[in-house]
């Protein structure tokens, strides 16, 4: 598992509940009230707000497995199949899942860490896939145009009349219009979020699972934001107040044939093995003691430990503790990915490549664990190794031109093949995806250089040069 920065116009915007509070699944409301000059009803966190550098995505191949498993069946249900919606996940512990456009769904490890059973969040997909289909992102961006033209014109004759009437009155003229637009927005926005709710129970229904996590979700939420919701105006919400949110989904859901269908045992297992994952690598080691006690003796609370002992330099007890899950599941591909990660971390990346290449057997050539293994191979500096990591890239990158750091391993791997051209282009390439698009004008030039002229390499580099993105691909 790594974590990879993410540009800042992706960043959390979960609308606040109350003063702690930080927790909501939908569109990106507070943004949208934000940009229309109207002030937020809440305080949306943002990355600048968090820090800076934007949050982190985290990437890891068994719960990106996991997670379409979940999704699959909902968007298919919701006639999205076709569109390649894919799942990202936010390292922020609040809990929070939204959808900014029509190719992803976002959600925070936080709602990950709190979900008990996969049925809640497969109900968060359901809510999000409701968004989707109702095309709701295209609807707000017209209502944030229309609300921006009201707030114009309030803010204009506010103006004219302070200019006529003096200080208190202009005052008053201007926040009267702006308060009505704003609860105008809002209105709009809170039923976007019930019609996604319903649509979401809908998708549920279609595809033959249980609306109950969802309701049992909601209703935890309902009670952690209760004592807060008693003071805020309801009018100045994004979303609908918890407990009319709760009441109106669950008469719905209590009417479908599959509201008492339960999660499979073995897709429970696999969404157990995943918090314990999330929770080894993001939790301090004392948390995950107390979380996953010694006398616990099952799969997820091992995994937890032996992920902390790695990630906290205790590599020797982790890879005993790592064998010996092997051992209990030979053929489990995520257990075979920890132990390459942990020695390919830890300078030993000769003897990751073993475990890494049953891996990558295992898993059915998974991108991710492809790209590690590609790492572990150039680290040998071998020639021979160096050209099955280039053939490793590029049949990770063919299936996910998008992998972090994946360009990076193949200039790495065509330079250890001494193909200066191809790493130039390469290296260009991963500057272009990291935003740095002056570095990468100026590797790709020095790969035109370096590449038989008008050769498909050559012609990649040159469209880099002059930024054409139609053709950003140093792959053969």
């Amino acid at each position: 598992m790594e974590l990879t920065g993410l540009p800042n116009r992706t960043a959390s915007l979960a609308p606040a509940a109350g003063r702690r509070i930080r927790q909501g699944i939908g569109l990106l409301t507070a943004a949208a009230v934000a940009l229309a000059g109207i002030g937020s009803a809440g305080s949306p966190a943002t990355a600048q707000q968090r820090g800076g550098g934007g949050p982190t995505v985290i990437r890891d191949a068994e719960i990106e497995n996991l997670l379409r498993d979940y999704a699959a069946p909902i968007l298919r249900a919701a006639g999205l199949t076709q569109q390649n919606v894919r799942v990202v996940v936010l390292n922020d512990r609040t809990f929070n899942a939204f959808v900014m456009d029509g190719r992803h769904i976002f959600i925070n490890a936080g709602a990950l860490f709190d979900a008990k059973t996969p049925n809640e969040i497969i109900g968060v997909f359901a809510h999000e896939t409701g968004h989707l289909a109702g095309g709701h992102l295209l609807k707000l961006r017209e209502q944030l145009a229309r609300a921006q033209t009201a707030s114009i014109i309030a803010l204009l004759l506010g103006a004219g009349a302070a200019v006529a009437g003096g200080g208190n009155a202009g005052a008053a003229a201007i926040m009267a219009p702006q308060s009505a637009i704003q609860r105008s927005f809002l209105a709009y926005v809170r039923t976007q979020e019930d019609q996604a709710d319903h649509a979401g129970v809908k998708f549920l229904n279609a595809s033959h699972q249980s609306a109950r996590g969802m309701i049992e979700l909601f209703k935890r939420l309902s009670n952690d934001a209760l004592f807060n919701s008693r003071y805020v105006d309801p009018y100045l919400q994004s979303h609908p107040m918890p407990q009319e949110r709760v009441a109106a989904l669950e008469a719905v859901a209590r009417q479908s044939p599959y509201f008492d269908v339960k999660d499979p045992p073995a897709l429970q297992a696999r969404h157990d093995m995943m918090r314990a994952k999330l929770s080894g690598f993001l939790d301090r080691p004392d948390t995950v003691a107390r979380r996953y006690p010694m006398s616990d003796q099952s799969m997820p609370a091992r995994y937890a430990r032996a992920i902390a002992a790695y990630r906290h330099a205790d590599l020797r007890n982790a890879l005993v503790q790592i064998d010996g899950l092997i051992q209990a599941q030979p053929g489990n591909a995520y257990f075979q990915e920890l132990k390459g990660q942990a020695l390919l971390e830890a300078g030993r990346g000769t003897e990751a490549v073993a475990p890494l290449r049953r891996a990558v057997q295992l898993s059915n050539n998974a991108p991710l664990i492809q790209v590690m293994l590609a790492q572990a191979l150039i680290g040998s500096n071998n020639p021979a190794s160096a050209e099955e990591a280039v053939g490793l890239l590029n049949s990770a990158l063919a299936r996910e031109p998008t992998i972090p750091e994946a360009y990076d391993q193949l200039a790495m791997a065509y330079g250890r093949k001494g193909d200066l051209g191809r790493a130039d282009l390469a290296a260009a390439q991963a500057a272009l995806n990291r935003g740095d698009l002056k570095t990468a004008r100026q590797i790709a030039a020095r790969a035109k250089g370096r590449l038989p002229v008008g050769s498909p390499p050559w012609v990649r580099a040159n469209d880099i040069t002059n930024d054409k993105p139609q053709s950003r691909d140093a792959r053969n």
